[in-house]
């Protein structure tokens, strides 16, 4: 004999269950609808002949119920969901009432019944669909409603008339038990006056203000607003924030539509930190990407810090050759490497712990594994801490990015790209400084290498880029700590303000820039290589810069990390100022003043005019620098840093120095700015050659 396996019999038992059920649904419409079509036949007759009152014969009504349960089965009647009844639904039941009409007034006459008027017929086919289609209606109306004395909160919809719709289709049937949409907030045209379900249209986001005032004036002031368009963000939705926020009302954000499967689980969330930036979306060039990644092998130093790490996910995603994760940190990357074994557990992986200041260590992992694109996002970004940590900062951030680019560039890799910072714009800190001395190095190696005349000599690409949001030792990750334990939140200085952009976003235009660097290299697959400002930019020490959009008021961020905690700013949560740390300024900047920021053929991409130093000046300071921080002599070691980068002006006490905003404008036609290129060449650093 043999046994069942149990799996099939657990599957045939919900499968029976199931059956059951749908049987059970049909079997209650068929009564539900024979109930009504017996109370019709008699209405109709009593409207026909009104004196012939309304208390009939059985056989009279069982002819009223078997006529319309024959009619309904070919229009599928019994099968009907009420609470999703729709048009189609309504089309089925005129088919069957008329058709129950029909047949109910032909079995009359075979059994020799005088109708009691010609328009019997016609009269019981109306009330019999007035009976079925208003059944359904009434119960699809009520369905899971919340009566409007029961309702415990009170909410406004912002967004668009047409998603607007299919969220109250879902706030109706009861999703979120006690809630009623008082009110919809338009985004775009301008609708005041209007109404989607019997709700009243209240007007236009722009005028947020105005309206809450208004409803708070006639005591309707709704409890929260709920955002249900997912591109709604910026500074339209900093606006309602702050609007709302002045009124003591939540602001939440609904689900997308694609995740309201079931239905029934549906929660509203807090809006995110990152949907305050006003970030417009940037189309990526995917294609470019898997044509400069795939198959290929990549080397991520800092594959443990938080733009390395996503560089790994972000290029994982891409399905390189092999993956070559470096870290100094073995926690840090153990941790990346765990994540990818479950997210990329075919991609061929290899983690290795390595300090990029040891050269001989590099050259080996260069030699073993021959990578064909190297991420340099190794660095020590932490201000304070490299203020405190002089010789650490500059022997990482300077010799260790020489270390790389110098290994890298000899073993035959085909491109770099170096993470630099906003910090190395007019730096004021060592951190500041010892970037942008690594941005000078790799700006000569590059150009060095382009005017060899080697097809194959390495291309070393920079990109900078401002803070991004969650990064480890940035300011969200201590708010978020600080909001815990109830306050308060520190911030160094009422003016402080900083670029922000979120980490994959960041991550997924340094690879953009990568792809845009990269374009044209004689074994790439890039594609041919096209004369333009940009490449003309690139080959004379061009540095990519991300386009970061608006600064962005640190004390402004906590009152909004406060407020999304639901909590109110100065009341229930504090905020001290606590004044600059070492190293620290008021305002970062993303160009120097002789670097005009020129636009870019790609999209999300600026450019810094060239602003150079020759090849040897450079080499000559990163070794004084290197020597003198290997034997701790910090104060020469900043004395040619000084020389080399003579915009540095340190501050390592923290003064809070006037906020300036140094970017030059782009120079009118003919004008060439000191710096740019012209006629090909670009125009040396004023005086920094002979100085270093």
């Amino acid at each position: 004999m043999v046994s069942q396996h149990p799996q099939a019999s657990v599957g045939r038992f919900w499968c029976d269950r199931s059956r059951l059920w749908a049987l059970n649904r049909v079997a209650v419409n068929v009564v539900v609808d024979g109930f009504l079509a017996a109370i019709a036949a008699p209405i109709a007759h009593w409207l026909a002949i009104p004196k012939a009152g309304l208390l009939h014969p059985l056989w009279f009504l069982a002819g009223a119920v078997i006529s319309l349960v024959i009619s309904g089965l070919p229009f599928r009647v019994p099968q009907q969901y009420w609470r999703f009844s729709g048009i189609s639904d309504l089309l089925g039941i005129i088919g069957a009432s008329v058709a129950s009409a029909i047949l109910f007034s032909l079995a009359l006459w075979v059994f020799h019944v005088s109708p009691p008027s010609p328009a019997f017929g016609i009269i019981y086919a109306m009330v019999l669909l007035v009976m079925l289609g208003g059944a359904r209606v009434a119960y699809r109306v009520l369905y899971g409603r919340v009566p409007y004395w029961a309702a415990r909160q009170r909410i406004v919809l912002i967004g668009d008339d047409a998603v607007v719709d299919l969220y109250m289709r879902v706030f109706e049937r009861n999703l979120l038990a006690g809630t009623r949409v008082a009110g919809i907030i338009a985004v775009g045209s301008h609708r005041h006056g209007q109404r989607i379900h019997n709700v009243p249209i209240l007007g236009n986001v722009a005028d947020i203000q105005s309206i809450l005032e208004r409803l708070a004036k006639g005591r309707h002031q709704p409890d929260t607003l709920v955002v249900t368009d997912p591109a709604f963000r910026g500074s339209q939705l900093t606006a309602v924030l702050d609007a709302a926020s002045a009124k003591g009302i939540a602001v939440l954000r609904a689900p997308a539509l694609t995740d309201l499967t079931p239905a029934e689980q549906v929660r509203l969330r807090p809006i995110p930190l990152e949907d305050l930036l006003n970030r417009p979306q940037v189309k990526l060039d995917r294609a470019g990407m898997e044509g400069m990644i795939t198959g290929r092998v990549v080397l991520v130093t800092g594959a443990g810090g938080t733009i390395g790490s996503e560089l790994a996910r972000q290029i994982a995603d891409l399905r390189p050759g092999r993956l070559v994760l470096l870290d100094h940190g073995e926690f840090a990357l153990w941790q990346i490497s765990m994540e990818l074994s479950r997210t990329a557990a075919d991609i061929q992986r290899e983690s290795l712990v390595a300090d990029v200041r040891d050269e001989t260590r590099l050259d080996t992992i260069m030699a073993d594994y021959q990578p064909d694109l190297v991420f340099h996002a190794a660095a020590l970004k932490h201000v304070p801490i490299v203020e405190h940590n002089p010789t650490e900062g500059l022997l990482t951030n300077i010799h260790g990015t020489r270390v790389v680019a110098d290994t890298a560039a000899r073993h035959g890799v085909r491109a770099m790209v170096v993470i630099s910072t906003d910090k190395a714009v007019n730096p004021s800190s060592l951190m500041g400084a010892s970037k942008r001395a690594a941005e000078m190095y790799c700006q000569a190696l590059d150009i060095g290498a382009r005017a060899s005349g080697n097809p194959m000599a390495m291309r070393c690409i920079t990109v900078r880029f401002g803070n991004v949001l969650g990064s480890t030792g940035s300011v969200v990750p201590l708010f978020r700590q600080q909001l815990e334990r109830g306050g308060p939140l520190t911030v160094t200085h009422p003016d402080m303000c900083r670029y922000f952009m979120t980490v994959p976003e960041a991550v997924g235009l340094v690879l953009q820039a990568a792809v845009r660097g990269t374009q044209g290299l004689t074994d790439w697959d890039g594609g041919a290589r096209m004369a333009s400002g940009t490449d003309k930019l690139l080959d004379n020490g061009g540095i990519f810069v991300l386009d970061m959009g608006e600064p962005v008021r640190i004390v402004d961020l906590a009152r909004q990390m406060i407020y999304l905690a639901g909590l109110r700013p100065d009341e229930d949560v504090a905020i001290e100022f606590t004044g600059l740390r070492p190293g620290e300024k008021l305002c970062e900047e993303l160009f120097h003043g002789r670097e005009a920021p020129v636009p870019t053929d790609a999209s999300g991409l600026l450019m810094a005019t060239p602003r150079v130093v020759d090849r040897e000046a450079v080499t000559r300071a990163v070794n004084d620098i290197t020597h003198c921080a290997q034997h701790n002599d910090v104060e020469a070691a900043l004395r040619i840093l000084a020389l080399l980068v003579p915009e540095f002006d340190h501050n390592p006490e923290g003064e809070a120095r006037t906020c300036v905003r140094t970017i030059a404008p782009e120079p009118p036609a003919g004008v060439v700015a000191q710096g740019a290129v012209k006629d090909g060449q670009t125009q040396p650093e004023g005086g920094v050659q002979g100085r270093v």
